[in-house]
C-alpha cells in the first residue's frame, strides 16, 4: 500500500491536482479547517487534563488536603516514595544522549498524579464485579483491569505532553519519562494508603494513628519502585515506537503488555501467596527479588542502548578522521623510501588506530603501497615498463626525464623536465607530519 493516489502517481505534466488527488490550505475555508483541527486536537488534550483534575479533586483531594494539614503525615507519605525516587534518578543517569529538562519531567510527574484518579475510579467500580468469583475473579481483575488501566494512565501522562516535545529525541528518553510517570503514580498512591491508615487508626489516639501511618509507609516504600519499573518498560517502547512509525501501534502495545504482565503478576502473588511463604521478612525478600529481577532486565536493555550509542558515536568519529589519514598516506611518494613494502609502524598513525586498521584501509585487497595491484610500486600514471637510458639509447636529457618519472612525477616531455623534477621534489616532502 502506497501513500500516493494513482492519479498523482500517473501525472507527469505538472498539472494542478488540488482538491482532486492532493490538498494544501489555499482558501479561507481551508485555513479555517486547519485552525479548527488544531484547536480540537489541543482542546481534546486540555479536556482530558481538566477532567482528570476534576476527578482528582472529587475523589482524592480530601486525602491530599488532610496530608497537607498534618506536616508529619505529609512527610511520612513523601518519604515512602524515596526508594522510587532513587530508582528514577538511576534511570535518568542512563540517558547518554541528552538529559531531559526538569520542566518537562515535572509536567509528566503532575499529569501522572492527576491521571491516577482515572485508575482509582475504574478499580473501585469494577472490583465489586470481579470479586464475586473467589481467587480466579480477583486474579482476572488484576490482569484485566488494575494492571492495564494503571499502566495506560501512566503511559498517557507521557504521551500527552513529553512525547510531543522536541526534547524527546531518543528511544531511551521514553524510559526516563516512564520512570517519572511511575514516580508520580507511586507518590499519590502511597499518600492515599498512608492517610487512610492514619484515619482508620485515629480512634485509638494520635500516637497509634501515626504508628499505623508509619507501618503503611514502610510497606508502600517497598511497593513504590515497582510502578517506576513497570512504566519505564512501557515508556521505553513508546520511545521505540516514536522512531519506528511503520510499526508504532504494535510496539506501543508490546510495551504496555510487558508492563501489565509484570504488574499483574506482582499483585496476584502478594495477594494470594500463603502467609507462611510471605510473612514479614518473607514479603520484603520477595518484593526485592521480584522488582530486582525485572529492573535488572530493564537495566540490561538501557545499557545495551547506551553502549550501542557510544560505539556508534566513537565509530562515527573514527570514520570522520580515517579519510584524512588515508589521503595523507596516499599522497606520500612511494619511492621516497628504500623499502617499497608497507610500513606498519609509520609515525603518522593516529592514536587508537591499530595496524590491522591501516592494513585494511591502505593495502587491503592485494594493493601495494604504490596504488593499484601489481606489487611493483607502479600506479596508473606510471607504466611499469619505463625504459632506462641504457636500454633505448636516449640522451642524457631524456634520461633525466625518465628519472623524474621514477620519482612519481608522472609522464613529461623533455621540455618540462625541470618543472617535473620540481614537482617530484615537492611531493617527496608532502607526507603527513
Amino acid at each position: 500500500m502506497t501513500d500516493t493516489d494513482p492519479v498523482e502517481s500517473a501525472t507527469t505534466d505538472g498539472r494542478d491536482l488540488y482538491d482532486i488527488a492532493t490538498w494544501e490550505p489555499r482558501t479561507v475555508l481551508d485555513r479555517a479547517a486547519v485552525g479548527l483541527h488544531s484547536a480540537l486536537a489541543g482542546g481534546a488534550r486540555l479536556f482530558v487534563v481538566l477532567l482528570a483534575a476534576f476527578v482528582f479533586l472529587a475523589q482524592i483531594g480530601g486525602v491530599v488536603w488532610l496530608a497537607s494539614r498534618r506536616p508529619t503525615l505529609g512527610a511520612v507519605a513523601l518519604l515512602s516514595a524515596l526508594p522510587a525516587f532513587l530508582l528514577v534518578a538511576f534511570v535518568w543517569r542512563q540517558d547518554v544522549v541528552e538529559k531531559e529538562p526538569l520542566d518537562t519531567l515535572a509536567i509528566t510527574f503532575v499529569l501522572s498524579v492527576l491521571f491516577a484518579s482515572f485508575a482509582a475510579t475504574a478499580n473501585t467500580y469494577l472490583q465489586q464485579w470481579f470479586g464475586l468469583i473467589p481467587v480466579v475473579g480477583m486474579t482476572l481483575f488484576f490482569f484485566l483491569v488494575v494492571a492495564p488501566v494503571e499502566e495506560t494512565v501512566k503511559w498517557l501522562a507521557i504521551r500527552l505532553h513529553a512525547y510531543r516535545r522536541p526534547e524527546f529525541d531518543a528511544v531511551i528518553d521514553g524510559a526516563v519519562y516512564g520512570a517519572v510517570a511511575g514516580l508520580g503514580f507511586a507518590t499519590i498512591e502511597n499518600t492515599l494508603y498512608v492517610v487512610r491508615g492514619f484515619i482508620e487508626a485515629q480512634e485509638a489516639g494520635v500516637t497509634q494513628a501515626i504508628g499505623a501511618a508509619l507501618g503503611t509507609a514502610t510497606s508502600r516504600a517497598l511497593a513504590g519502585p515497582g510502578h517506576v519499573i513497570y512504566s519505564a518498560w512501557a515508556g521505553y517502547y513508546l520511545g521505540l515506537a516514536k522512531f519506528n512509525r511503520d510499526n508504532r501501534g504494535p510496539i506501543v502495545v508490546k510495551g504496555l503488555l510487558i508492563a501489565a504482565l509484570i504488574h499483574g503478576t506482582y499483585n496476584t502473588v502478594v495477594t494470594y501467596a500463603p502467609l507462611s511463604i510471605l510473612p514479614g521478612w518473607g514479603y520484603v525478600v520477595f518484593v526485592i527479588a521480584f522488582d530486582g529481577f525485572f529492573f535488572y532486565l530493564l537495566y540490561r536493555k538501557l545499557k545495551r542502548y547506551r553502549l550501542t550509542y557510544l560505539d556508534t558515536v566513537d565509530e562515527g568519529s573514527e570514520n570522520d578522521g580515517t579519510p584524512e589519514v588515508e589521503t595523507a598516506t596516499e599522497s606520500q611518494d612511494p619511492e621516497s623510501s628504500s623499502d617499497p613494502g608497507p610500513v606498519w609502524d609509520a609515525p603518522n598513525r593516529t592514536d587508537g588506530e591499530s595496524s590491522d586498521d591501516r592494513r585494511d584501509g591502505e593495502f587491503g585487497n592485494g594493493e601495494s603501497a604504490g596504488g593499484e595491484p601489481g606489487g611493483d610500486g607502479t600506479t596508473d600514471s606510471e607504466p611499469a615498463d619505463v625504459a632506462g637510458p641504457a636500454d633505448d639509447g636516449t640522451t642524457d636529457d631524456e634520461s633525466d626525464v625518465s628519472a623524474a618519472d621514477d620519482t612519481g612525477a608522472g609522464e613529461a616531455s623533455p621540455d618540462d623536465g625541470g618543472e617535473t623534477a620540481d614537482r617530484a621534489g615537492e611531493e617527496d616532502g608532502a607526507g603527513p607530519n
